[in-house]
């Protein structure tokens, strides 16, 4: 095993805390019962893997979910349920991602949406003081690529436009389908399941 030079981070459970409960209660609180159906940490419905594509416009995803509930909410209302998974970035793990960058050359790969960047990102920089794409050498969003893990397009074209020899970079993830798309391209993987955290890792 060759040595690490870069690490490929994913975002949410990895960087950041989320709770998918949250939202998934949110939208059952607004009339949708089935939303932990549609859309989890594990799977995401067609509409939503398009939305996390950037296929799916920001009035559409409004539109969608107002039909799918059968019921008039407002954009507001929608929005705030979607990014009530969203729960934050501990500092001490902040603090951690900046140290470690003065070691390895780091990316970050997540799977996300214009909505859910736009929130995360001005939390991260309210919290940190700085931009959260300026801790990595270059961020990846499912939704600027318009792909999405674990399509192993999506890593090769990281690889490809950084040059990267996947033998001697690290991919760190949540969810294991994920990892192990990554891990059948050569690239070393860490799959980080509860409890454990990012920061125990010996890096």
């Amino acid at each position: 095993m060759q040595p690490i030079k870069n690490i490929i981070f994913d975002l949410g459970g990895v960087l950041m805390d989320i709770d998918f409960k949250l939202t998934h209660r949110a939208f059952e609180q607004l009339g949708v019962p089935n939303f932990g159906e549609l859309y989890n940490q594990y799977h995401a419905d067609t509409f939503f893997s398009d939305f996390e594509k950037g296929k799916i416009q920001t009035g559409e995803f409004f539109d969608h979910i107002r039909r799918i509930c059968q019921c008039d909410l407002s954009n507001d209302a929608i929005q705030n349920a979607w990014n009530a998974l969203l729960i934050g970035f501990p500092a001490d793990r902040n603090e951690w991602l900046f140290r470690i960058r003065e070691k390895y050359a780091l990316y970050l790969f997540s799977n996300t949406n214009i909505l859910h960047y736009q929130s995360f990102a001005k939390t991260f920089e309210k919290i940190a003081g700085k931009e959260l794409n300026s801790c990595f050498v270059k961020a990846y969003y499912s939704h600027e690529m318009g792909l999405r893990k674990p399509d192993p397009a999506s890593y090769l074209a990281i690889l490809k436009e950084q040059q990267l020899d996947p033998a001697e970079t690290l991919f760190i993830d949540d969810t294991l389908k994920n990892v192990t798309a990554a891990k059948e391209l050569g690239i070393q993987t860490f799959h980080l399941a509860p409890p454990i955290s990012v920061m125990e890792l010996e890096l």
